[in-house]
């Protein structure tokens, strides 16, 4: 997750091969700027939101919660595959971001941060 990633790349390690975008994907967990969601959850079942407002170049922008949360509970594979897309591209823009707080020399601040919805 992104307190994990954080952590790790305190401690000096730049490389990282992970399931947890596609494995929290076929579960119905959504990585968000607001931490983790899962929308198996019936709170979701009539959420007309975006699955993150602060990341709208999610690959699943266009749909709500609640439709892939229907997607999700029909088994529909589109369901999964938006996910999957949706977790991917929230994590490539992270590492980004993260690759961008070292450069700048803000890393502390952004380990802070992440920790704080994340940890």
């Amino acid at each position: 997750d992104p307190a994990g990633l954080v952590e790790v790349v305190a401690r000096g390690i730049d490389m990282f091969d992970c399931v947890l975008p596609t494995r929290h994907a076929r579960h119905g967990t959504i990585l968000t700027s607001a931490g983790r969601i899962n929308l198996r959850n019936a709170r979701f079942a009539t959420d007309d939101a975006p699955l993150d407002p602060g990341f709208p170049s999610s690959p699943a922008a266009a749909w709500s919660r609640a439709y892939l949360r229907h997607l999700l509970l029909t088994d529909e594979p589109t369901g999964r595959r938006l996910l999957t897309l949706h977790n991917l591209a929230w994590l490539f823009d992270f590492v980004e971001r993260l690759r961008t707080s070292i450069g700048e020399g803000r890393f502390e601040a952004f380990r802070a941060e992440t920790l704080t919805v994340w940890g």
